[in-house]
């Protein structure tokens, strides 16, 4: 999987089309991803234990990496991303500028 934990991505497709958010949570075996801010869901929580609040509290869920693009930090703009070999070290660049990927 090509997306990390911290990335900056932007959202392709759906709902949440255009907006951007970092990435919080990668689920490699789902091939999914969790964006802050983006796909956002209600839960309703019941209350527990005596003096608890439930409530309906929002939360982030998971999308499929294949809607999502990174973000270059450089050029500032959605990219596809590629691996370069330095000094024996696999290392992310942006396919459109060249510019390393944290």
């Amino acid at each position: 999987m090509k997306i990390k934990k911290g990335d900056k991505v932007q959202v392709l497709s759906g709902n949440d089309k255009g907006k951007t958010g970092e990435v919080i949570e990668v689920m490699p075996k789902a091939n999914k991803i969790v964006v802050k801010g983006v796909n956002i869901r209600k839960k309703h929580i019941k209350p527990r234990k005596q003096g608890e609040e439930g409530g309906i509290i929002p939360t982030e869920c998971a999308i499929p990496v294949s809607k999502v693009n990174v973000v270059c930090p450089k050029c500032g703009k959605t990219t596809r991303v590629g691996y370069v070999l330095e000094k024996g070290e696999k290392v992310r660049v942006c396919k459109k500028c060249g510019a390393k990927i944290k």
